[in-house]
């Protein structure tokens, strides 16, 4: 998806900042991860009229009473905090809100997630609505329920088509193997109507097939679904394994449509991993365009030392001859983008 979006202006207040060190009174050339210290799971970011707005996961967590960490840049290194993103939409102090991720269509700005705990073992994605970027968010009642009627449905991702159409993309269980195939999590594609309603028309993304994704005996993780279009083909890149396993990183498949099929399902996560001793945990990303409109930038997080928190991070997007790669995880300066 082309995360830029114009003609919408704002006024914010002045809030604090968490940025990279500045020597002296010059603007920073280098950055180096993560560009936002704090916790900040499953990061997203889109970016509007010049400035990126990052949200995070909260879990059960609020912010002055609203969900989703909320952040502002104009250059996805200093990182402005805005509060929380949403209104919770029930009073459960329990229920768990994962996942966002926001987009603009039709003049309104749309905020998708998962939220779980209103029903015993039940996920379901949402969608919220704001007419501006900074919220506040509300939901609008509506349940993007997977067509297959699955009860643990996550991680949603909005992906527009250059000729308008929106497809749907999330994470799903998938409880029966099939040959070849673990049992676990997978990914899933359907049509979006009118940004809050999905056609019924689901497609399996991809399923676990090899040992890398495992995060059990026989349980394969595979969410965080974000959906890149280049050269004319589509690319979907997912997190694999627990997110707490040394495992855990980033691999691809690629369709010539966005309902698939997809293919080229690798045996390792190829497109970002950790470094061991350096980092530790880097997955569930989004692709953004940087400031200059042209080179695409990972935005994911990855485990503090202590592995008390998910910080953001941000790296190039590098195309090769086998698809997407993370020029990453960097933990050493790099060059402000």
């Amino acid at each position: 998806m082309v995360r830029i979006f114009n003609g919408f202006a704002s006024a914010f207040a002045t809030v604090s900042f968490y940025c990279v060190a500045v020597t002296g009174s010059a603007a920073p050339a280098t950055y180096t991860n993560p560009v936002y210290s704090n916790d900040m799971p499953d990061p997203t970011a889109i970016r509007y009229q010049g400035v990126y707005y990052a949200f995070g996961t909260t879990g059960s967590r609020r912010i002055n009473g609203r969900i989703f960490t909320l952040l502002r840049s104009t250059n996805l290194v200093r990182w402005e905090e805005l509060g929380g993103a949403m209104i919770p939409p029930s009073s459960d102090p329990d229920c768990q809100y994962w996942a966002p991720e926001a987009t603009f269509a039709d003049g309104k700005f749309y905020l998708y997630y998962a939220v779980g705990g209103m029903e015993p073992g039940r996920f379901e994605n949402r969608v919220a609505s704001s007419a501006t970027p900074e919220g506040p968010y509300t939901d609008t009642s509506n349940v993007l329920a997977d067509c297959a009627k699955n009860n643990y449905t996550i991680d949603p991702y909005p992906f527009r088509d250059d000729d308008g159409q929106w497809y749907f993309f999330y994470s799903c269980n998938f409880t029966n193997a099939e040959p070849g195939m673990h049992p676990g999590s997978g990914i899933m594609v359907d049509r979006l109507i009118g940004m809050t309603r999905l056609a019924g028309d689901c497609h399996v993304v991809v399923k676990g097939r090899y040992n890398w994704t495992l995060a059990g005996k026989d349980w394969n993780v595979l969410e965080g679904p974000c959906v890149v279009k280049h050269d004319g083909r589509y690319y979907c890149i997912y997190s694999g394994n627990g997110y707490k396993s040394v495992h855990y990183g980033l691999d691809c498949v690629v369709a010539e449509q966005p309902l698939g099929p997809y293919s080229g399902q690798g045996d390792s996560a190829r497109v970002l991993h950790d470094v061991p001793g350096k980092v530790f945990g880097p997955g569930h990303n989004d692709v953004v365009f940087g400031p200059d409109g042209h080179t695409q930038y990972f935005v994911y997080h990855a485990w503090d030392p202590d592995m008390t928190k998910r910080q953001m991070c941000i790296d190039k997007l590098i195309w090769t001859a086998d698809g997407p790669r993370c020029d990453g995880p960097t933990f050493t300066p790099q060059t402000i983008p």
